[in-house]
């Protein structure tokens, strides 16, 4: 089966990936060389997460801000300002 790129790959596979890049580094078996790709690979899916993860975040927000009726979400804010 041919390896997806990272751009046809799921949030989920992913989370997957790097928790294999992980296990392989916390392994310990691995060549200097090897665990360096390794490390950049795992940062490079890292952020990827974040980003998709920080993109659903703002869609949740996005959905809930359109359900919510405007005098709601001001006083939702000043309630979450006034708690800070």
């Amino acid at each position: 089966m041919p390896t997806k790129t990272t751009t046809e790959m799921s949030f989920e596979d992913r989370i997957i990936e790097l928790e294999n890049v992980v296990a392989q580094l916390e392994s310990g078996n691995l060549p200097l060389e090897q665990s360096l790709q390794l490390a950049q690979r795992g940062q490079e899916l890292a952020a990827q997460c974040e980003v998709l993860l920080k993109n659903a975040e703002l869609k949740l927000e996005e959905l809930s801000a359109a359900r919510v009726p405007e005098h709601v979400q001001e006083d939702l804010f000043t309630d979450a300002v006034d708690e800070q």
